[in-house]
């Protein structure tokens, strides 16, 4: 405490007014460091080629639409009814409001009624003020109001702690909601991408189907050698078996999406559809402050908050605690005529606490919640270089991807034009079967490919899309 301070104090100064003046001495309060500063765009938007103005408009706050699927629509919808994670989240949401209450009464004045009753024997020692001796009963009906005035901070500072809780647990809620809409979107998205690999497998085993068919008539002809039938066998068999694959990882794709509904696996069923949506047009420009919305952002900043108000709490505990009482009520030996003057007491005045010696225990919280402090701000600090990181490669990898499917497109059409060739070829007798299961290989192998490709674009624009928590738009532009 400044030494001026100790200086206005005068020589018949009550502790009542020492307190007083001792609050208007102490700071208790710590402020935060400013949030981490952020460039003003992305570094890897420069990649991107400027795209049509009518391909690209606004994201609406339902982002999955973006991939124009009418079921990936419905289940998104199912979503935040049925997630367990959810649900979990809205408890904690709960809990930290209630915390927040609780830290708001903590403030106010209290009041609280009783009424008791007791027998009791003094023996010889009894009151002289008595003419009775042997056991007497008592029977009392007070009220009690207290105040403890916030002279130092400690409740408003563990106040604004609880309602950076709550805001980080609102925050988190958000997060977490994000989290589950963009992993029911993979998941959908992967499981539609199993069902074209599906489809395109069953047409290639009708494709072997035919051609061993055609081998087999050469053979007995005494045109083909019996390896080519051998061989046309085993590229169907070896179809048949990766076929059987593609269902498996289908049904369990599905079976995850029913878990992420909060439904049984065998409760649940979506019809195959083999066609795998476009990805989205991704704008030129990408503006950094998209993350300032990020919930898992504004978790981590409200963290901060409440590590350092808690060092407000801790410091506090250096001064004395000042509390306002009074109680009043009537007591008596009997309830008959309890309520009468003559039986009526009361009492009022304040209270001033102090601890002397702790062992070094209130030192330590206040190092501690330093310690918590600094911890807080490293973990914000690395979530906003790991939410840039994010963004950074999944535009990248966007931009990348979406080149290799038009260069893999092109592969595609070439490998089937030489498996037409080669089949005709076969067919003629100018070139023996291997060529045939060489071409047939080539062309389902690249088709696959291309398939793959498109969902990992797929995935990496959602990826996009949760990074920046789902809107391409910058809040302040619109």
């Amino acid at each position: 405490m400044p030494a001026s301070c100790l200086q206005r104090l005068p020589v018949i100064a009550t502790p009542w007014v020492f307190a007083l003046l001792l609050g208007g001495c102490a700071v208790t309060r710590v402020d935060p460091p400013t949030p981490a500063p952020s460039p003003s765009q992305f570094k890897e938007t420069a990649l991107w080629q400027r795209a049509p103005s009518s391909a690209v408009g606004k994201v609406p706050d339902e982002w999955w639409t973006l991939f124009n699927d009418p079921m990936l629509n419905e289940l998104q919808s199912q979503l935040v009814i049925g997630n367990e994670n959810l649900k979990s989240a809205v408890a904690q949401v709960a809990s930290a409001r209630a915390e927040l209450g609780a830290s708001r009464a903590a403030q106010l004045p209290t009041l609280s009624a009783g009424l008791s009753g007791s027998r009791s024997d003094s023996g010889s020692q009894s009151s002289s003020a008595s003419n009775q001796r042997g056991p007497q009963n008592s029977v009392s009906l007070s009220a009690t109001a207290a105040w403890e005035l916030d002279l130092w901070g400690r409740l408003s500072q563990a106040t604004s702690g609880s309602e950076a809780r709550y805001q980080a647990s609102v925050a988190d809620l958000a997060s977490a909601r994000l989290s589950a809409q963009a992993t029911l979107a993979q998941t959908y998205l992967s499981m539609r991408a199993a069902e074209a690999q599906q489809a395109l497998i069953e047409r290639s085993i009708a494709g072997y189907q035919r051609s061993l068919d055609l081998t087999q008539a050469r053979y007995q002809s005494g045109v083909a050698a019996q390896t080519d039938v051998l061989q046309a066998q085993t590229q169907l068999k070896t179809a048949q078996v990766q076929g059987l694959e593609a269902a498996t990882q289908r049904a369990q794709l599905e079976h995850a999406l029913a878990v992420l509904l909060g439904k049984a696996p065998s409760a649940f069923s979506i019809a195959v559809n083999a066609a795998l949506p476009q990805a989205p047009e991704v704008p030129t420009v990408l503006p950094a402050t998209l993350l300032e919305r990020r919930p898992d952002i504004a978790a981590a900043q409200q963290r901060v908050n409440a590590a350092y108000a808690q060092i407000g709490v801790a410091d506090a505990a250096f001064f004395p605690a000042l509390t306002l009482s009074a109680t009043a009520g009537y007591r008596n030996t009997s309830l008959s005529n309890l309520l009468s003057a003559p039986n009526l007491f009361w009492s009022i005045g304040p209270a001033l606490a102090q601890t002397l010696l702790d062992g070094g225990a209130r030192r330590s919280a206040s190092d501690q919640a330093r310690a918590n402090a600094d911890l807080a701000t490293s973990s914000y600090r690395q979530t906003v270089l790991t939410a840039f990181q994010e963004v950074e490669d999944n535009l990248v990898l966007a931009s990348q991807l979406r080149a290799e499917a038009q260069m893999q497109q092109e592969a595609l059409q070439y490998a089937q034009r030489n498996l037409d060739i080669t089949n005709e070829q076969y067919r003629v007798g100018t070139v023996s079967y291997l060529n045939v299961v060489t071409a047939q290989t080539s062309a389902l192998s690249s088709e696959r490919t291309l398939l793959d490709v498109r969902n990992r674009q797929l995935a990496a624009v959602n990826q996009l899309l949760k990074n920046i928590a789902g809107r391409w738009q910058d809040d302040k532009a619109q």
